[in-house]
């Protein structure tokens, strides 16, 4: 006999993805993804297309969930439709298929699933600008800093690592790496705005 799956209420959904519980993000993604590829191939969209916007409104969601900024007014299915609705729009907007800016658009429900999309925009676009930062950094400035604030690496193994006399020579070289990589971040930042 096959094993029922578990139906959760959106609460639940809620509870079990801030307990990691990847069964139900697994469920959820299945519920509400045919609701998603209708909606985007009906609007000039592929199945393909439908899939990456869907993943992409999930992963709003899921990180809003995880790190406790997710204020619910609807249910999930509301505000993942908003969510994906939005990125395709925006999408076309970007392909220009259609002539119309995304403004033109009637407005759709107020969920709060708009301004977390565009959190989440300027999320992904300050990483960017930081790895782009880090690239432009050199070494061995990059690998100082990646050891010491991504590897956890104490200061006595960076001057180990790196050959500096002593802990404070290395601190102080981390110190002008970090210097140069907040410049670097800033100059790149305000002409990525412009």
């Amino acid at each position: 006999m096959a094993k029922a799956t578990a139906s959760y209420t959106d609460d639940e959904f809620v509870a079990a993805i801030r307990r990691g519980d990847d069964r139900a993000l697994a469920q959820l993604y299945r519920l509400h993804l045919p609701m998603v590829s209708h909606y985007v191939l009906q609007n000039s969209g592929t199945e393909d297309d439908a899939r990456d916007v869907y993943q992409e409104g999930v992963m709003v969601f899921y990180e809003k969930v995880r790190d406790n900024s997710l204020e619910l007014s609807c249910q999930i299915k509301t505000y993942l439709y908003a969510v994906c609705r939005r990125l395709w729009l925006k999408r076309l907007a970007e392909k220009t298929r259609f002539g119309t800016r995304l403004d033109d658009h009637e407005p759709f429900l107020e969920t709060g699933a708009e301004a977390d999309l565009e959190e989440a925009e300027e999320r992904d676009r300050r990483f960017a600008t930081m790895n782009e930062a880090m690239e432009r950094l050199g070494e061995p400035c990059r690998s100082l800093l990646e050891g010491f604030y991504l590897l956890d690496k104490s200061m006595q193994q960076l001057t180990a690592d790196f050959g500096y006399t002593n802990a404070d020579n290395a601190k102080n070289q981390k110190y002008k790496c970090l210097v140069r990589l907040k410049k670097l971040f800033f100059t790149q930042y305000q002409e990525s705005e412009t």
